[in-house]
């Protein structure tokens, strides 16, 4: 077992629908002993509608979301812990919004995959609202994080433990410890 950060630090698992970013989020938080926060529960009723009937999000129907999720995170650390949340986070507005309201404590894990996995994963998925038919627009949204400080990129060809200790290492060569 590793024990808890010294320092709080809030991490996003970003990455298109189908990647798991729960799964993977809910192994990091295990492994580094933080609270995990499924970001889809945080959409407001609205994007939800809309996307379980197959309507892409525009950036205005996403803001809300990502303050919300930016709230959280902020209160998170001024109480002292960490957090990790699950957040497509597909452009670098977005994730530049989240960090502004991290104060910049913010790391990303961008979970990767061809378009023929991902697919695949969002087949299998039960009792999910966003339909299959939302990939394409994801994929064609998503602005890769390439380059930005803090984000550790993960191929999601492998099993949910084998992304999720991928990612530990990445992190850790970013500054996070467990």
């Amino acid at each position: 077992m590793s024990e808890p950060m010294n320092k709080p630090h809030a991490i996003i698992v970003m990455g298109v629908c189908g990647c798991g970013k729960s799964s993977v989020g809910e192994r990091l938080a295990g492994a580094l002993h933080l609270t995990f926060v499924e970001g889809d529960a945080l959409h407001p009723a609205a994007n939800v509608e809309k996307m379980s009937k197959g309507v892409p999000l525009t950036d205005e129907d996403r803001m809300p979301w990502l303050d919300r999720i930016g709230e959280d995170i902020k209160a998170s650390l001024a109480k002292g812990e960490g957090i990790i949340v699950s957040c497509s986070a597909l452009k670098r507005i977005y994730r530049d919004r989240l960090r502004a309201a991290a104060g910049g404590n913010l790391f990303f894990v961008h979970l990767e995959g061809s378009k023929a996995l991902l697919t695949k994963r969002m087949g299998e998925r039960k009792g999910h609202f966003m339909p299959v038919s939302l990939l394409e627009s994801q994929l064609a949204t998503l602005e890769v994080p390439t380059g930005e400080a803090g984000v550790v990129t993960v191929d999601i060809d492998d099993t949910i433990d084998g992304i999720a200790a991928t990612a530990l290492k990445g992190l850790a060569s970013v500054g996070v410890t467990g």
